[in-house]
């Protein structure tokens, strides 16, 4: 049997605007991250740089790839590893996004994280991702539209993803 981590959120703020949040690198970098390369087309970088004064390979989400795109209504793209958890840093994960308009100003966003092996490092990989998904990046996505762009040099104190 697979398994996901799977996390539902609305989101205030018009669809449109969620959409560029995740596909644009000046979007990305206002909850995501503090660098970040995007290519938004199948095939295309999606590329998260949590360090990104580390070395090459240590910098984050590296080496990740654009597998599908349905203009504001759906993202998925490749997902690996941090490099703390090296066995399996270079098999790569998935990540879908769906959004949905709701009314006027806010949007549902399903985000679902699958492709995991068992046992070892997968299994400290899936309980890493359950909490940074749900208490980091959804929660920062939150609070970007609610409060604005994340500070990457004094990051707010938040809490689990609403």
């Amino acid at each position: 049997m697979s398994r996901e981590i799977s996390y539902e959120v609305q989101i205030s703020a018009p669809l449109s605007e969620v959409w560029k949040a995740w596909t644009t690198e000046q979007g990305a970098k206002s909850f995501f991250a503090p660098e970040c390369q995007i290519e938004l087309h199948v095939g295309g970088a999606y590329e998260m740089y949590f360090d990104p004064e580390a070395s090459r390979g240590e910098r984050g989400g590296e080496g990740l790839t654009i597998l599908a795109i349905q203009e504001e209504r759906m993202l998925s793209f490749t997902w690996n590893a941090p490099p703390t958890l090296p066995a399996i840093r270079g098999q790569l994960t998935h990540i879908t996004l769906r959004f949905q308009e709701l009314e006027e100003g806010r949007t549902a966003l399903s985000l679902v994280h699958d492709g995991w092996g068992d046992g070892g490092e997968w299994d400290q990989a899936f309980d890493y991702f359950t909490r940074a998904w749900g208490e980091v990046v959804l929660p920062r996505l939150e609070y970007r539209f609610e409060h604005g762009p994340i500070d990457w040099k004094n990051l707010p104190a938040l809490g689990k993803a609403s």
